[in-house]
């Protein structure tokens, strides 16, 4: 059974942890603690450690999966996702990107695979290094900044305290949705968290 590569996106340090651009990278946290398993520094510049996520039917574990936060910004990331690919032989088709989604509502996830990158500089980077935009995409919604707040600075601010139980679910669907995506395939999937 061939491997996946799932990468959570975000900034390295703990100024940055609980950032909204974070989501990403508290989704692949929360695969590592699922999976009874430790990021360890990767040379790829990554955090990165072997799980197997979801279950197949009859109970068998679901597949390998490499998961993954880089150690560089969010706008380089591209460097460490293409060395983890190279390093363990997985194509772009098996690579599947969390990251933080302005134009999609709070608390949502949506799925896809290939198009545009929306003016996200991490999914920008990502396609630069692999050559393709043929990848997977878990977008995870943040909402747009309240009034007249600068996206920028919106997405680099912390979730507040009353939207700290909605992020928590987020994570728990980011989670769903990547072992979902592996197990079942992008239609089920997206049949399961996209609106009728």
């Amino acid at each position: 059974m061939d491997a996946w590569l799932i990468v959570g996106l975000g900034n390295p340090g703990p100024k940055y942890a609980g950032n909204r651009h974070n989501i990403g990278a508290m989704v692949v946290a929360a695969l590592a603690k699922a999976g009874n398993s430790s990021l360890k520094k990767h040379k790829a510049n990554a955090w990165a450690a072997d799980v197997r996520l979801g279950t197949l039917p009859g109970g068998i574990p679901g597949p390998k999966a490499v998961i993954a936060q880089p150690m560089t910004y969010m706008n380089t990331s591209g460097g460490p996702v293409a060395g983890l690919a190279k390093f363990y032989d997985i194509p772009a088709e098996r690579i599947v990107v969390l990251h933080d989604e302005l134009d999609i509502d709070f608390a949502k996830v949506r799925l896809k695979r290939g198009g545009g990158e929306g003016g996200h500089n991490g999914l920008r980077s990502i396609s630069q290094s692999l050559g393709t935009k043929d990848y997977y995409r878990i977008r995870l919604g943040v909402g747009r900044p309240p009034g007249r707040q600068d996206p920028a600075d919106y997405v680099l601010s912390d979730f507040p305290s009353r939207e700290q139980v909605d992020r928590d679910l987020l994570i728990g669907d980011g989670v769903d949705a990547v072992e979902d995506l592996i197990t079942r395939g992008l239609e089920a999937t997206q049949q399961r968290f996209h609106p009728g």
